[in-house]
């Protein structure tokens, strides 16, 4: 597979920048620049809301070929909760996603965890996951603060 000059020598930036450059893809239906996101790794994965897991890049991209076939994926990242160290970040996110009715456009809402891992080419993701979530606003469950008597 031919691997795009973002893939090739993207040694500057940081997870937030391929974070964004993935969503920019999508919004696109720009599979090239969409699997430039991606690490050159055999046991890359994907998971689509409902779908099977998805390994390596050839299968990754299949399904986003077969996606961007019916047009671009409006969705934007949303309350983004971060984790990060040295070398990996996990980013879980809620994706907010148009979806056309016969009303017209409406929004929906995705559960998504991304992972990302400092390769020798930059930052590349690694994992993405996504899970259904609602129509309805979104909830986020959350630890209560303890109070002290």
């Amino acid at each position: 597979m031919r691997k795009s000059k973002l893939q090739q020598a993207n040694l500057e930036g940081n997870a937030d920048d391929v974070e964004a450059a993935f969503y920019h893809a999508l919004q696109n239906a720009d599979i090239e620049k969409l699997m430039a996101c991606w690490a050159d790794e055999d046991d890359i994965v994907c998971i689509h809301p409902g779908g099977p897991r998805v390994v390596g890049a050839m299968a990754i991209r299949a399904t986003f070929e077969a996606m961007f076939a019916n047009g671009s994926i409006r969705a934007w990242p949303q309350h983004v909760r971060k984790t990060v160290s040295i070398a990996s970040a996990v980013h879980n996110l809620l994706e907010k996603v148009e979806v056309l009715t016969p009303q017209g456009p409406t929004h929906a809402w995705v559960i998504a965890t991304n992972v990302y891992h400092r390769t020798a080419q930059g930052w590349r993701m690694v994992a993405h996951h996504a899970s259904p979530g609602t129509t309805s606003d979104v909830q986020e469950v959350t630890e209560s603060p303890s109070v002290l008597h």
